[in-house]
């Protein structure tokens, strides 16, 4: 029995409230379920880009003794393009074509070399298609200027070799262009680590914020509250279960993230230095925390308006739609343009920063001022919310039945 006249002290209060929900929520298989398959689908995800990674070449194209000459150029045309392609004579058109009828390979060229024709089994790859009109062009710029220097009475074997030397130049010319100020250098691997981050962040704050939102109401339709807030205070029971599924979900964070890390790097698929990798993971980890601080403060004293779980989404929906929308600008932004200005806003606004600012950092080029402004803020808001949201945790949580207005909330008892 507990006795209704003891007061326990604030950090007693805490604590017990908080290993309440550790011992609760680690033991649930909810936690460990999600848990495990995140690791799953990380550790699987790497091997996936080892396999790619070590896949050779991105297409294999054949070529006919009578077109063979065209390889080498084509090979050229297609480096310049982006496209690593590997090149092989084949013995006749029959057997190229079966080979490209069994996947072989790619794409075939047939046909003398005069013109470009190329044979392949469903559909031509874009790149490839582009590399391939290169070639086409300049086959029929020197077959037009071959007939127009031949029609002036010139030697067919030096126009031949001036043409040549001529397409040489032509390929070899490019702009030449002046930066005023030296573009960050993005390694495409701290974008995907970016992304990934970003997905983690979002994942843990909908799922861990959720959870907060959803213990509020179940203690409150339970009348669960009642006993506990005749020992403790309101602000005390918040604070408790805040704290105790956010150092649950911190532990899932470091899980996740250094086994992922150590994954990624054991099998090669990152290859950034070890002083970047743990910087993503301790960058995440920050913003886990500031992001969790932020947003359960916020869910827990939405919650406390409601007594119904099917309640729960339409309170707090208005939040969560901070969370969803710097999720959304991040990963659909940030990737194609990792110096978005809109993305560089609103990574240092409070509310979009949990889910934008790791994805940033992950990604690298992020000015000091930026990162410490964002941090900043953050911090400066949190405790505005932890009065704001006690407050109406505390007007609401013992008021049962209809929903509670959010004006009545924050009025004083």
């Amino acid at each position: 029995m507990i006795d209704k006249d003891v007061r326990l002290g604030s950090w007693q209060a805490v604590s017990l409230v908080a290993g309440r929900e550790i011992n609760t929520k680690m033991r649930s298989k909810a936690f460990i379920i999600t848990t495990v398959a995140t690791l799953v689908l990380l550790i699987g995800f790497a091997l996936v880009m080892k396999a790619v990674s070590s896949g050779g070449s991105d297409a294999m194209v054949g070529f006919t003794q009578q077109n063979s000459a065209l390889a080498q150029p084509f090979k050229g045309v297609a480096g310049s393009l982006g496209e690593d392609v590997d090149t092989k004579t084949v013995d006749s058109e029959r057997a190229g074509r079966d080979q490209v009828a069994d996947e072989s390979l790619d794409a075939l060229v047939v046909g003398d070399g005069r013109t470009v024709r190329v044979v392949v089994k469903e559909d031509l790859d874009d790149d490839l298609r582009n590399a391939f009109q290169v070639i086409a062009r300049q086959i029929a710029l020197e077959q037009d200027l071959a007939q127009e220097i031949g029609a002036l009475g010139v030697d067919p074997a030096q126009a031949r070799e001036a043409i040549g030397d001529a397409m040489d130049a032509a390929a070899a010319a490019k702009v030449d262009v002046e930066e005023l100020e030296e573009p960050y250098p993005y390694d495409p691997q701290q974008l995907v680590l970016g992304i990934i981050a970003g997905i983690l962040i979002y994942m843990s704050l909908l799922i861990n914020g959720q959870m907060v939102a959803q213990g509020v109401v179940e203690e409150k339709s339970s009348r669960v509250v009642e006993l506990l807030l005749s020992t403790i205070r309101p602000w005390q029971l918040m604070a408790g279960k805040v704290l105790g599924i956010g150092l649950v979900g911190l532990a899932q964070m470091v899980v996740i993230g250094g086994v992922g890390v150590v994954a990624a790097l054991a099998l090669d698929v990152l290859t950034i230095s070890v002083t970047a990798a743990v910087g993503t993971v301790v960058w995440l980890v920050v913003w886990y925390l500031l992001g969790f601080l932020l947003y359960s403060l916020v869910f827990a004293g939405l919650a406390a308006l409601v007594s119904r779980q099917e309640d729960v989404g339409g309170v707090i929906a208005p939040a969560l739609m901070f969370v969803i929308l710097g999720y959304i600008v991040g990963i659909s932004v940030l990737p194609s343009d990792p110096d978005n200005t809109l993305a560089e806003v609103l990574s240092v606004i409070p509310v979009f920063a949990p889910t934008l600012m790791p994805m940033r950092l992950a990604m690298g080029g992020v000015p000091v001022w930026e990162a410490v402004a964002s941090v900043g803020l953050v911090v400066a808001t949190i405790p505005a919310l932890v009065w704001l949201a006690g407050r109406i945790y505390a007007n609401a949580v013992m008021r049962s039945g209809a929903r509670v207005k959010l004006t009545d909330a924050l009025r004083q008892v």
